[in-house]
Parts: structure tokens; sequence; C-alpha cells
């Protein structure tokens, strides 16, 4: 049986949650809608078409900040505990300042494993509905790349020619085993290049032991320029927003980068990011016990949400660098994600330490 004083540390700390969570869901549906006005304003749409992808959209950018939250959620709770005194009850009875950071630190991780298990998956799914029809009116629909069994496929349209590019594989600024099968605006086949590599570290290709066949035409090439609306960066960003992938997808997109020979550690990485969220949130949690509990009581509720604010940004920008550094891999996946957990929690333990004197 859960105690009386449990129960009631339990419900007013959801209630703070669900009203922060409440407040930022409203910013973000409305920051959001402006957005999607601005984006589609040249296009001629339904009316309802931007609330409609707004909040297709708000679930993937709720998730994104929903550490933000729980700390918020955390200052306001320990803001209402400290203001009625009730703190003070509680260590009349026994409740120290370091049992009531572990109800809410629990509570948080619980929410945290729910989370991931079916908020993360649901709004991933979201998320990858709104860029499919969001790309229906982006300005660069005719350039389309994929990643499938038989390689990576290009399809590029550069003036009057459409270009239907295949390869192999991706070896730094390489693409190896390549064909371009080129076709008019009328959709005839002109011409066929085939390249044992191409360079492509720029839109202008550089080709090697090249092959073009134009109708009964054969001709060969050392070398040979084609000009494309790719790049390496391009090719690179294809995959690049993970967060409309729920796990399932990040598994296959895995095996795809895989074939096409690419660096995997960017999906692992985020992978172990999903992994280690709930103890994140629990930190972020912790984090804002240990500032309520150690700063002054009588300073403002603005100046407590302001502080909170302040360390959530340094947090954010904590957890950018280290993923900066997985892109750049100059060290381990596995230290860039879990190194800003190991950093707070060695933070929150040391103040724990000595939190239940205050």
């Amino acid at each position: 049986m859960i105690s009386v004083y449990k129960k009631y540390i339990y419900t007013k700390y959801l209630l703070n949650f669900l009203k922060v969570s409440f407040v930022f869901f409203i910013m973000i549906i409305i920051m959001n809608l402006f957005e999607e006005i601005k984006f589609l304003n040249n296009s001629e749409t339904f009316f309802l078409l931007p609330f409609f992808l707004t909040l297709l959209n708000a679930p993937s950018i709720f998730f994104e900040i929903l550490p933000f939250i729980f700390l918020i959620s955390a200052i306001f709770f320990y803001l209402e505990i400290i203001e009625t005194n009730e703190i003070v009850v509680y260590k009349t009875y026994g409740v120290t300042n370091l049992k009531i950071i572990q109800l809410i630190s629990l509570t948080t991780f619980i929410i945290g494993i729910f989370t991931i298990i079916v908020f993360y998956n649901f709004s991933a799914n979201l998320k990858f509905l709104y860029l499919e029809i969001k790309n229906q009116y982006a300005k660069d629909d005719k350039y389309l790349a994929v990643v499938t069994g038989n390689g990576l496929w290009i399809r590029d349209k550069l003036g009057n020619n459409t270009n239907y590019i295949n390869a192999d594989k991706l070896q730094e600024n390489n693409l190896l085993d390549v064909s371009v099968s080129q076709f008019d605006e009328d959709f005839n086949l002109s011409k066929v290049i085939i390249a044992k590599k191409a360079f492509i570290k720029d839109k202008k290709w550089i080709l090697d032991d090249v092959v073009v066949s134009s109708q009964n035409n054969a001709t060969k090439f050392k070398t040979l320029k084609f000009e494309t609306n790719f790049d390496i960066n391009k090719i690179l960003s294809i995959f690049e927003n993970l967060s409309s992938l729920d796990v399932f997808k990040l598994s296959d997109l895995k095996k795809d980068y895989e074939l096409l020979g690419y660096n995997t550690e960017v999906i692992d990485g985020y992978r172990h990011k999903l992994y280690s969220y709930p103890i994140y949130l629990s930190l972020m949690v912790c984090i804002a016990s240990i500032l309520m509990l150690k700063i002054k009581f009588n300073n403002s509720k603005v100046f407590h949400v302001t502080f909170g604010i302040l360390i959530s940004v340094l947090i954010y920008y904590i957890n950018h660098f280290f993923n900066v550094i997985i892109e750049t891999q100059n060290i381990p996946y596995l230290f860039s994600i879990w190194g800003p957990q190991i950093i707070l929690m060695m933070i929150v333990t040391f103040n724990l330490i000595r939190i239940n004197e205050k």
C-alpha cells in the first residue's frame, strides 16, 4: 500500500507536470502554426492544412523539450511545498529531502520509460507523416535520393534532362560502381553512363573509367565531369532527421547505411540517446531539486524559473557539443552519448550527499 504522504507527493508532482506540459504544448502549437502558415503562404492549400501539419509535428517537438519541462515542473513542485511550509511538515514526520527526491525521480523514470516505449514511437510516426506531406510542397521535390538493397538511387532533374543514378557503395567522398540513365523531357532514354568511381565532393562530379553509351555508340573516357544537384553533404543528409523514425525504422535505416558503406555511429548514438532518456529525465529532476533545496527560498518565482531555464540551456549546449563530437568521430559514440549523463550524475551524486542536511 502506498502511504498517504507518498500519494500526496505523487499527485502534486504529476499535477505540476501536467500544467507545465499543457502550457508548453500550447506554446508549441502557436509557434509552429505561424511557421507552417509562413511555409504554405504561397501555396494554394486547404486552409486547415497548417493546423493539421502543426498537430502532426507538435508531439515530436514536445518530446525534444521534455527534459526541460520536467525540470521546470520540479521547480514549481518545490515552490508549492516551500511556500506552504509543507516541506517543514515532511521533515517533522521524518520525510527527508532525499526521500522526496527519490519519490519524484522514480516517478519521472517510470514516465520516461513509457515515453520511449509508447510516446516516442507515436510522435516519430506522426513526424514521418508530417515530413511526407510537407515535402510535397517543398521547392526541391524534383530531387530524390533513397537507399535500397541495390545501393544508392538518385533521381536528379537538371534542365530538360532527368538522371537516374545508381551506386553500389559510398566510400569517403566517392561513389563506387556508378551508372547513370539519362532521359530527355519526353522521357526517352538519351544516354547511359557507367563509371567505376565518382568523386562527389561538390556538385560537379568527376567520373573515372567511364563508358558513355548513346543509341548504337559507346565511347570510353578516362575521366569525365558530370554536373548534378547533389554533393556529398546533400547525400549524407538524406536521412538526417532521425526523430521521424521509430525504433523499428531506425534498425532498417542502419541496415541501409551498412549497405551503402556509410558509418552507422550517428544512428547508434541516437539509439543510445533514446536508451538513456529515462535516466536523463530523472537527472534533470534531481538537478531541479538540488537548485531548489540549496538556494535561498526568499527569491521570487521568476528568479527560480529563470535560473532553471538558464541551467536547461547550459545542459542543452553541453549535449549538443557531445553530439557534434559523434559526427566528427573524434571519440567513440558511447562516450559522446553517455558522457553528459555521467557528468550530470557526478554533479547530482556529489550534491545529494549533503542535501539531506538542508
